[in-house]
């Protein structure tokens, strides 16, 4: 089990399973939801997401275009979750976990799209999209 909060603390969740892989991912949603040069996301099973305080302070923003729902905390603006319901994919903000983590992002994602002055240094393969499986 995983335990993580937002920057403020009022948020506070836990994830009842294992952590999938987390990407860097460099596309231009992820990039003005965090905003930074990229975000670094992990798959979660949904099922396995639990609020256990602040559930009231969480707020939303769907996109219809994308299907895609992002969950944030409205007193400190920290990004939490990403939420695909039609295809019932789940990602968490790794930073937002307290826990100690398993293992860090395994790649980098939508490289494509990447702010022009980031230059990548590391060894993890890069992606002009997101991979399969």
């Amino acid at each position: 089990m995983y335990e993580g909060s937002c920057l403020c603390g009022l948020v506070k969740y836990v994830i009842e399973g294992e952590i999938g892989n987390g990407y860097y991912c460099h596309c231009n949603r992820c990039r003005k939801a965090s905003g930074s040069a990229f975000a670094s996301n992990a798959v979660i099973s949904p099922g396995d997401f639990k609020i256990i305080s602040g559930e009231e302070l969480l707020k939303t923003y769907f996109n219809e275009d994308t299907g895609l729902m992002r969950k944030f905390c409205s007193n400190c603006g920290s990004p939490i979750i990403s939420y695909r319901p039609k295809t019932d994919v789940m990602a968490v903000r790794l930073g937002t976990i307290d826990s100690p983590s398993p293992k860090g992002p395994v790649a980098h994602i939508f490289v494509g799209s990447k702010a022009e002055w980031v230059s990548i240094a590391d060894n993890l393969p890069c992606f002009n999209e997101r991979p399969e499986g």
